[in-house]
C-alpha cells in the first residue's frame, strides 16, 4: 500500500484526506500550545523559528519542487531508474552537506541575528530565543533529507507515506506540549519539534528505498542532473529568500507587542488549513502529471490544459466557500481553538480581527501552488520567482504601513495579516496574467464558474449567519458546549445549503 502508484484522483484523495487530519492535529496542538504556554512564552518559540525555518527553505525546500521532482522524472522517463536514483543520491547528498555548513555559519551567528529579528525582546527574552533556535537547528538536517525521499515518491506517483509523515510531525509536538510543557516550557515543545522532524524522515525511508534509493553519500558535481537542479533552484531559492525576509520583517515589527508574534503564527496556521487542503493538495497531486508533459508536443499541451483547467475549477469549488465560512464563524473559530487557559480575552480579540483579514487570501493561497508549480512543470522557475519577490516587497511595504501604532486598535498583527492578502493576491495575478501567455485558459468560463460559486457561497454564508444569530441568542454562548454546538449546526447549516445550490445551478463539480 504504501508502494502502490496513485492516480490523480487517488492522490488528490489520499492527500486532502491525509491534509485534513494535519490540519486538524495542527489546530490541537495550536490549541494545547495557547493553553499550555503564556503568549509571551510563545514569542519565543515562533521566533526561534525563523532563522532555522530560513536556511531549509532556501537551501532545500525551493528545490524539491521546483527542480529535482521535474528533473528526477525527467530522468525516469529518458534514462532508466538506475541512473535516476543515482542522480537523486547525489542531490540529496550535496543538499545534505550544504545545509550542514549552513547551520555550523548560522550556529555562530546566532545572536546577532537574532538582535536584528526580535529588536524589541528583552535580554532575557533575547538569550531564551537564541537557545532554542540553536536547538532547532537540528531540525533541517532531519527534513532536508525527508523532503527529498517525498520528492522521490511524489514522482513515481506514490503519496501515502509522504502524506502519512506530517501527521506524524504534529503527533510529535502534541506529546512533547502534553508532557514536557509544564515543566520544561518552550524548550520541552522544542524536543518534539526536533523528534518530529526525526520520524518525519524516517516514515518515508522504507517507501524511498523501495523504489531503488541507496543509503550512503555520493557526491557527483559532474552528474548533469544534479547541475541541471541546481540551475532550476537558485531562481526558486531566491524566491523562497524573500518569502523567508517577509517573516524576518514580520516578526520583527509583531516583536514590540507581548503575544503578538504568538497571535500572527497561530491564526496563519488557522487560515492556511482551506488552502493546503484544497489548494497544496491538488498541486501536488497534479504536478507529477504536469511534469511528464511537453507543452511543446500539441497533444501533450492539450493534457496540460485540461488538467491545469481541471484543477483550477475544483480548488475554486472549495476555496471560496471556505473563505466565506472562515470568515463568517472566525470569532467562534479563535475561542473554540485558543481560548483557554494562557490565552486572554484580549488576545482572542486580536486573533479574532487578524484571521478576519487573514481569510481574504485563502483564495489566492490556495491557487498559487498550482499556478506555481505549472511552471515548474514547464522547467520555468524564473518567472514565479520574479512575481513572489514583487508581491513579498508590496506585502513588507504595506506591512510596515498598516501595523504601525494607531492604524489597527486590535494591534499590529491585523496589519500584517491585511498586508499578507494583498500580496497574495497580487502574487495570484500576476502569475494568471503570464500563465495565459504559454497555456489556454478559457477565462471566460472560468470567470462564470468563479461568479456562481460567489453567488452560492454568498447565499450559504447569509443561511450560516442567520442560525449563528439564532443560536446565540438562545444560548449563552460564552460556555464552550454552546460555543460549539453554535459553530457546529451553522457550518452544517451552510454546507448543505452550499451543496445543494450547487446541483440546483448545475456545477459539474459537486457531481464528480
Amino acid at each position: 500500500m504504501f508502494h502502490k502508484e496513485n492516480s490523480i484522483k487517488g492522490a488528490s484523495v489520499i492527500l486532502m484526506v491525509t491534509l485534513a487530519l494535519s490540519n486538524v492535529l495542527g489546530v490541537v496542538r495550536d490549541h494545547f500550545l495557547a493553553q499550555k504556554i503564556p503568549t509571551e512564552r510563545l514569542d519565543i518559540y515562533y521566533a526561534a523559528f525563523r532563522l532555522p525555518d530560513l536556511i531549509f527553505n532556501v537551501l532545500i525546500l525551493g528545490s524539491i519542487a521546483a527542480a529535482f521532482v521535474p528533473v528526477y522524472s525527467k530522468y525516469i522517463k529518458e534514462k532508466g531508474e538506475k541512473e535516476a536514483n543515482e542522480m537523486a543520491q547525489a542531490t540529496i547528498s550535496i543538499g545534505l552537506a550544504a545545509v550542514i555548513l549552513a547551520l555550523i555559519v548560522l550556529f555562530f551567528l546566532m545572536p546577532n541575528l537574532m538582535n536584528l529579528l526580535v529588536p524589541s525582546f528583552d535580554y532575557v527574552k533575547k538569550l531564551d530565543t537564541i537557545r532554542m533556535a540553536r536547538w532547532l537547528l537540528l531540525s533541517p538536517l532531519f527534513f532536508t533529507v525527508s523532503y527529498f525521499l517525498g520528492g522521490m515518491l511524489n514522482a513515481r506517483k506514490r503519496f501515502l507515506a509522504y502524506s502519512i509523515a506530517p501527521l506524524v510531525y504534529n503527533l510529535s509536538i502534541i506529546v512533547s506540549v502534553l508532557l514536557f510543557s509544564s515543566k520544561y516550557g518552550v524548550g520541552g515543545v522544542v524536543v518534539g519539534v526536533v523528534a518530529g522532524a526525526f520520524l518525519h524522515m524516517l516514515v518515508q525511508l522504507p517507501a524511498a528505498i523501495k523504489i531503488g534509493l541507496k543509503i550512503g553519500l555520493r557526491f557527483d558535481f559532474a552528474n548533469q542532473g544534479v547541475r541541471r537542479i541546481i540551475k532550476l533552484m537558485i531562481p526558486r531559492a531566491i524566491g523562497l529568500g524573500a518569502n523567508q525576509i517577509l517573516l524576518f520583517t514580520y516578526t520583527g515589527f509583531a516583536s514590540v507587542v507581548p503575544g503578538a508574534i504568538a497571535i500572527y503564527n497561530l491564526t496563519d496556521n488557522i487560515q492556511t488549513v482551506p488552502s493546503v487542503i484544497f489548494g497544496s493538495s491538488l498541486a501536488t497531486a497534479i504536478f507529477p502529471t504536469l511534469a511528464g508533459l511537453s507543452i511543446a508536443d500539441s497533444e501533450e499541451k492539450k493534457k496540460f490544459q485540461f488538467f491545469f483547467n481541471r484543477s483550477i475549477r475544483v480548488a475554486l469549488f472549495f476555496l471560496i466557500p471556505s473563505t466565506a465560512f472562515f470568515f463568517v464563524l472566525r470569532a467562534q473559530i479563535i475561542r473554540l481553538i485558543l481560548g483557554y487557559g494562557f490565552f486572554s480575552w484580549s488576545d482572542t480579540k486580536m486573533a479574532s480581527a487578524t484571521l478576519g483579514f487573514f481569510v481574504l487570501s485563502v483564495v489566492a493561497q490556495g491557487l498559487v501552488p498550482i499556478l506555481a508549480r505549472s511552471f515548474y512543470a514547464m522547467h520555468d522557475t524564473r518567472t514565479p520567482m520574479k512575481i513572489s519577490v514583487i508581491s513579498i516587497l508590496v506585502s513588507i511595504v504595506t506591512g510596515y504601513i498598516l501595523s504601525r501604532p494607531g492604524v489597527f486598535a486590535t494591534g499590529p498583527v491585523a496589519g500584517l495579516a491585511l498586508a499578507f492578502s494583498i500580496g497574495s493576491w497580487l502574487n495570484l495575478i500576476l502569475l494568471a496574467i503570464y500563465i495565459r501567455d504559454k497555456i489556454n485558459i478559457d477565462l471566460k468560463d472560468l470567470f462564470l464558474h468563479v461568479l456562481i460559486l460567489c453567488v452560492i457561497a454568498l447565499v450559504a454564508s447569509t443561511v450560516m449567519q442567520l442560525v449563528k444569530d439564532s443560536i446565540g441568542h438562545m444560548y449563552d454562548i460564552n460556555r464552550v458546549r454552546f460555543l460549539l454546538v453554535q459553530a457546529a449546526i451553522s457550518i452544517s447549516a451552510g454546507v448543505i445549503t452550499y451543496l445543494a445550490t450547487s446541483w440546483v445551478f448545475g456545477v459539474k463539480e459537486i457531481r464528480s
